[in-house]
């Protein structure tokens, strides 16, 4: 037998050096040191509770004599209810999850003298290594904690609502066994229902979009004492935390929230009306998706027609042109349960902040106010006339488009001419000089479907404020020359001027511009002359040779046709 030794150090200091086999020190009660202490302990073990731990048991020496590491498995069991040695029933209670102690626990509080099969033997000292896993009471109930609560919650989760969340799911030491955010997509399921463990029913109540909050369940309203097979223990309390992105109710219709009203308001959508608009589309918890004006292009449609989603098609009835509100759609009612697949989840609530730019209606005409009337107001502008006009142009929402008074000229058209779309034709008509008027023309009599590339938007309704400057009175209609006298019963001689029984062009043409300078003829006002003569040449030159014989000419009393002389 190896001898001890014993060594003296001096300032009274003594140290004793014992063999590997000498016998341990008798102890009268448990020695717990702490050799890991986390900086926050969630909970402590009470008397009562139900743990999770793991363990290494050793004597003195050493030597190893169990461990639940080798199971794999963590030893589970009720603190304080003597399902376990007393030394370890005692030494357990304060701990805290993830804490980590060295327990030397004496024979009479392990297993005495009896010792434990040929495993422990009689009058053993015990050191366990234990590591706290878990800690529960079968009196808990769910645990919720917001840690971030958004400044507008306007509504709640309730029973029955159907919810898109994000989660990390932990058991109690801090262990991942699941995440949503690992997958990149969201967990959507209905609430209190019975579609989710009981803890994650109670946890998500009361909860806002945007909301953030640990929930912490017992494993009773957890996956309870199987676990889930895989990941989740037996007995394991679970922490989930989680962000709400998004909450419905499959009964939800249509929420509008009106943001800015103009008045006055003349006229509000129908069903049937052609609109056009920008937007903003976003999720509920405000990730943005889509934008028309990233696109620099309104979105223009029919409403109440189907053309668009169900949701958009209700909340677009009932605007005013200028208004702004937000439309609340939820996916029954926008892109249901598919998503579109990138941009837009499945079972995803939509909103779109929207701004109505101009509106109008297939069977719309030009609407005319008159501003301005002059007291003397008798020759009205007909087809036919010659007129020059001002005018400021925009859309419905206020854009400018061109103005006359820029360029500090009139515009002057035939009216009847097709030389401006129709309805500036149409609000030009019985017009008196000095008259103002204001004219409102929907796309279908403006610009059309197609717009001016950079200057009018497809499908715009334009606005055109109008001035009356000056008039010509036109001809009758079909006639591009008149007489202002009688005609002379010799006008082919006088029109050969050279008396070769033949009319040139050169000749026919002195002879109109004469009879028009001498005002005893009129051309038709606002067209090139040249162009109208040249015209009325080609109609008198019936073979096309280039000049016109006696035979050949005739006044336009004795056609059937019209031509001009």
């Amino acid at each position: 037998m190896k001898q001890c030794v014993h060594g003296m150090i001096y300032l009274t200091v003594l140290v004793a050096f014992a063999a590997c086999d000498a016998p341990p020190v008798p102890l009268d009660d448990i020695v717990i040191e702490k050799t890991f202490v986390p900086e926050q302990c969630v909970r402590a073990v009470k008397v009562g509770d139900y743990v999770r731990y793991h363990y290494n048991g050793m004597f003195p020496d050493g030597k190893k004599f169990d461990s639940s590491y080798d199971r794999s498995s963590t030893y589970n069991v009720y603190v304080g209810k003597k399902q376990l040695i007393e030394g370890m029933d005692r030494a357990l209670v304060g701990m805290c999850v993830n804490e980590r102690r060295l327990v030397k626990i004496p024979p009479q509080l392990a297993y005495g003298k009896e010792g434990y099969g040929d495993v422990i033997p009689s009058d053993a000292i015990l050191h366990f290594d234990v590591l706290l896993l878990d800690v529960w009471n079968p009196d808990d109930v769910v645990q919720m904690k917001t840690y971030y609560t958004p400044e507008n919650c306007s509504r709640k989760v309730e029973v029955s609502d159907y919810v898109r969340y994000h989660y990390n799911g932990t058991l109690l030491d801090g262990t991942l066994f699941d995440s949503s955010h690992t997958r990149m997509r969201t967990y959507d399921t209905y609430v209190g229902i019975g579609w989710l463990i009981a803890g994650m029913d109670q946890g998500l109540l009361g909860m806002c979009v945007g909301e953030k909050r640990i929930i912490t369940m017992p494993p009773s309203l957890g996956y309870g004492s199987n676990g889930d097979g895989s990941d989740i223990p037996q007995q394991a309390s679970l922490v989930f935390d989680v962000v709400l992105l998004d909450l419905h109710n499959p009964k939800d219709g249509v929420s509008i929230i009106n943001q800015d009203i103009p008045q006055p308001c003349h006229r509000k959508s129908v069903a049937g009306d052609f609109i056009r608009y920008h937007y903003n589309g976003s999720l509920l918890d405000g990730t943005f998706f889509d934008s028309s004006y990233s696109r620099n292009r309104t979105y223009d449609t029919y409403v109440g027609k189907g053309y668009v989603i169900g949701g958009m098609d209700e909340g677009l009835i009932g605007v005013c042109i200028g208004e702004k509100r937000r439309i609340i759609i939820p996916p029954h009612l926008g892109y249901g349960e598919e998503g579109t697949g990138t941009k837009i989840p499945g079972s995803a609530v939509l909103v779109f902040d929207i701004h109505i730019i101009d509106f109008h209606n297939p069977s719309d005409t030009v609407v005319i106010t008159t501003n301005y009337k002059p007291v003397v107001c008798e020759t009205l502008a007909k087809k036919g006339d010659f007129v020059k006009y001002h005018y400021n142009a925009s859309l419905m929402d206020g854009s400018f488009i061109d103005s006359t008074y820029n360029y500090g000229k009139t515009y002057n058209i035939v009216l009847g001419a097709n030389q401006v779309v129709p309805g500036m034709e149409e609000g030009l008509k019985e017009m008196c000089v000095g008259e103002r008027r204001h004219l409102v023309i929907p796309p279908h009599l403006g610009y059309g479907e197609r717009g001016v590339d950079g200057e009018v938007p497809a499908s715009a309704v334009l606005i055109f404020d109008i001035e009356m400057i000056e008039m010509e009175a036109g001809l009758p209609d079909g006639y591009m020359f008149i007489w202002n006298e009688d005609v002379s019963a010799d006008l082919f001689t006088e029109m050969d001027a050279d008396k070769d029984l033949q009319v040139l062009a050169s000749e026919f043409s002195d002879y109109i511009l004469r009879q028009v300078n001498e005002g005893k003829g009129r051309l038709a006002p606002g067209f090139d002359a040249y162009r109208i003569i040249e015209n009325m040449f080609s109609n008198q030159d019936r073979n096309g040779d280039g000049k016109i014989t006696e035979d050949e000419f005739k006044l336009k009393a004795d056609e059937t046709t019209h031509d001009e002389l």
